[in-house]
């Protein structure tokens, strides 16, 4: 049995994905901290504490813990959490010495990682990171990031023992963009939970949503938190430009970022412009297991980000057999068959997602096709899988020993 301590800074993996900070990364941790659980180890997850109450630790499952570690004022927004990094790995570092240690360190997003390259020097333990978004990628995407993060993760990236990456475009960027030795990247790929997020009637769906009155209507769905990253403005263009003017776009997610607020109002700016009030559906973020509903009832899910490290949006509507038109970036190019399990788009032109969206949602019987295909491809991720390969990473690293640190 390993001793495994997850870092998750900046987010937990109990908040609700789609709302604040909480998204992909959430689910993530969580699952990975299961399978590894499942296995026999034991995982502590180790956040900050972010709002009066919590308690000190909860158990998520047998082997899964969320720890709670305080470290400056709870209100403290995510863009100054740098300046309580050292505060908080100290912190952890003083629970791990009281616990008993820990086998190996892994840090998520690049203020975990920080963490983690101080915890890897104070503890003498090993280091593996996942970034999960990248600075120097987002900024060459047209999201500028301060290169002051891209020196961090950087850094962190020359101290780590193993840097993971969901997938080959993703071990493309941190060789190219970071420098990052191909022998210190090792490929994990997130999984789907295939219990939850699996194919089923449409009809049945869209009766269990029946509050959002979609009918026998075209449905586009679009899940994830409201930023300019995710490029909702691109979708919502998009349904203005679709052949079929009963076509109804669905939007599950709420604002996130510093953005977040003043990109929402410019979506509903240009739901007005363009007429679309009674075709745009917006919806709170759910609870992740009822989205697998919401996949349901789509006729395809539209995922146009501007960078994309994974996509688990994609998988998860793979996984419930739905046709997928997304960026043709990152990881979304490997989650997505182009013309086979979904199309992939290469412009940000509205015309051009139009045309993808018209040619998959319009044709019921390449839909179809296209959704069986998306569901056989999903059956090769699952995080039992993912859970095992990120074990063998975590025994190679724990028995040769921490690396000297680089940066």
């Amino acid at each position: 049995m390993a001793r495994i301590s997850l870092l998750s800074l900046h987010t937990s993996p109990l908040a609700q994905p789609g709302t604040g900070d909480s998204g992909g990364m959430n689910v993530y941790v969580r699952e990975l901290a299961a399978g590894l659980a499942h296995a026999g180890n034991d995982c502590r997850i180790f956040v900050r504490t972010d709002r009066s109450g919590l308690p000190p630790r909860t158990t998520v499952e047998p082997g899964v813990t969320v720890e709670h570690v305080p470290a400056g004022p709870v209100g403290l927004a995510k863009e100054d959490l740098v300046t309580v990094v050292d505060e908080w790995a100290d912190a952890v570092a003083s629970a791990l010495d009281a616990e008993g240690g820990t086998d190996v360190l892994h840090s998520n997003y690049w203020l975990s990682g920080v963490a983690g390259h101080r915890l890897k020097h104070l503890l003498d333990r090993p280091l593996v990171s996942t970034f999960h978004t990248l600075a120097r990628v987002k900024t060459a995407a047209g999201d500028p990031e301060p290169e002051a993060r891209g020196r961090a993760e950087a850094a962190v990236m020359a101290c780590s023992d193993a840097v993971l990456a969901s997938c080959p475009a993703e071990a493309d960027q941190l060789a190219g963009h970071y420098g990052v030795a191909r022998s210190r990247l090792a490929l994990v790929a997130p999984g789907v939970e295939h219990a939850l997020f699996s194919p089923g009637p449409r009809g049945a769906a869209r009766a269990a949503v029946a509050a959002l009155n979609l009918g026998d209507r075209p449905v586009v769905l679009f899940v994830g938190r409201i930023q300019r990253l995710k490029g909702l403005d691109v979708a919502v263009r998009s349904l203005a430009a679709m052949k079929d003017p009963r076509t109804v776009l669905v939007v599950v997610g709420g604002p996130s970022g510093t953005d977040g607020e003043a990109c929402r109002a410019e979506v509903d700016a240009l739901v007005v412009e363009h007429g679309l009030a009674d075709r745009v559906r917006f919806v709170d973020p759910r609870p992740h297991h009822e989205l697998s509903t919401l996949y349901r009832a789509a006729d395809a899910v539209v995922v146009p980000s501007r960078s994309e490290s994974f996509g688990l949006v994609a998988l998860e509507a793979a996984a419930c057999g739905r046709p997928v038109v997304a960026a043709d970036i990152g990881g979304l190019s490997t989650l997505v068959e182009h013309g086979r399990t979904g199309l992939l788009v290469r412009s940000r032109d509205p015309r051009d997602w139009a045309r993808a969206l018209d040619s998959v949602v319009g044709a019921r019987s390449r839909n179809a096709r296209m959704g069986r295909a998306a569901a056989g491809l999903a059956q090769g991720y699952g995080w039992d899988g993912a859970a095992h390969a990120l074990a063998a990473v975590y025994a190679t690293v724990t028995s040769r020993g921490p690396l000297d640190c680089a940066a």
